[in-house]
């Protein structure tokens, strides 16, 4: 009896949700797989549709905007919280992800951020989870998270926690040249910090809140102490 130790047609990408009682896309098949990044195609008896957050003008594919999805499976609200059913839900029973995302013509779907996420950069929306992967694909990177730092012109500065990895010298002005060689520059890293860990989640979810206490809380205490 022959035993496959090829595991890449037992573990497929998806995309799901507690409030739609499980998942809204998947990816199948090898050829399938082959689409990096993205969460599959829809499944059957679903609707999906992405949103302008603020005109909720619903956007083409390739344009990344709130993913809107709909179907059978989609649930009544939360208990004993109606004000949080009415901000996840929109009429006609379409519910309100919160994620930002967007579609490839073939209908593959791509999840790049949570919107309540996104750092505000002088009118420019910038998602978090981008400049992580490219802070963590550099050599001397062990980690990194983005986290929104304030500013009094452009509102928000994209801001880097960076884990060093050990023995690697990483200064300041490397890692945000390393980034804004590879980026718009409405989306540069236009501040640093060296940090001991990232906090997170015993699922891997970086903990923002947590991270903005331990390292914008001193920054922020200082500079107001200058003024």
């Amino acid at each position: 009896m022959r035993i496959s130790t090829n595991l890449e047609h037992l573990f497929y990408k998806g995309y799901g949700l507690t409030e739609l009682t499980g998942p809204v896309s998947r990816v199948l098949g090898p050829k399938e797989s082959k689409k990096w990044g993205s969460v599959g195609r829809l499944y059957g008896l679903l609707e999906a549709r992405i949103v302008d957050p603020e005109t909720q003008e619903a956007l083409p594919p390739g344009k990344q905007g709130e993913l809107w999805v709909k179907g059978p499976t989609t649930f009544k609200g939360y208990v004993g919280d109606p004000e949080g059913t009415i901000d996840n839900m929109v009429i006609n029973g379409w519910l309100r992800t919160g994620d930002l995302c967007y579609f490839d013509d073939q209908g593959f779907l791509y999840v790049v951020d949570r919107l309540k996420e996104l750092i505000k950069y002088n009118g420019y929306q910038v998602a978090p989870a981008e400049l992580e992967q490219l802070l963590q694909s550099h050599p001397g990177v062990a980690d990194a998270a983005v986290i929104p730092y304030p500013d009094e012109e452009a509102g928000q500065l994209p801001f880097a926690c960076v884990l060093r990895r050990p023995g690697c010298i990483l200064d300041e002005r490397s890692v945000m040249e390393f980034v804004a060689k590879q980026v718009a520059p409405y989306k540069k890293i236009r501040r640093v910090a060296f940090v001991n860990s990232i906090p997170k989640s015993p699922a891997g979810k970086i903990l923002r809140k947590d991270l903005r206490k331990m390292v914008l809380a001193p920054l922020l205490t200082t500079s107001s102490s200058k003024l």
